[in-house]
C-alpha cells in the first residue's frame, strides 16, 4: 500500500487540523521550496526526517541495452535523499 497525493493531503489535514485546501497548499509550498533549493545547489535538511541534496555525477561510459554499443554519458546532477533517524527507526521496528 502507498499514499498518493490525495491520501497524503487528507492525512496531513487530519493530523494538523488544517483544511484539505490548506494542507494541499502547504504540500505544494514544500515542493516549491525543495525544487528551488536543489536548483540553487542548496541541501534541504529536516532533522530526524530526511535530507535532500543535489549531487554531481561524473561523465562515464555506458552501454546501450538494446545494441550493446558503448555510449558516452555526460556529467550532470542527481538527487540524493537520505532517511533521518525517525524514518529509520519507524521501518526497523515493524
Amino acid at each position: 500500500m502507498s499514499l498518493n497525493r490525495t491520501d497524503l493531503v487528507s492525512a496531513i489535514a487530519g493530523k494538523s487540523g488544517l483544511t484539505k485546501t490548506d494542507a494541499d497548499a502547504a504540500l505544494s509550498a514544500l515542493q516549491e521550496v525543495l525544487v528551488e533549493s536543489l536548483s540553487a545547489g542548496e541541501a534541504v535538511k529536516v532533522t530526524g526526517l530526511l535530507s535532500v541534496e543535489r549531487v554531481e555525477r561524473a561523465a562515464r561510459t555506458g552501454r546501450n541495452p538494446r545494441t550493446g554499443e558503448e555510449i558516452s554519458i555526460p556529467a550532470g546532477f542527481g538527487v540524493k535523499i537520505s532517511a533521518g533517524s525517525l524514518l529509520k527507526k519507524a521501518v526497523s521496528t515493524k
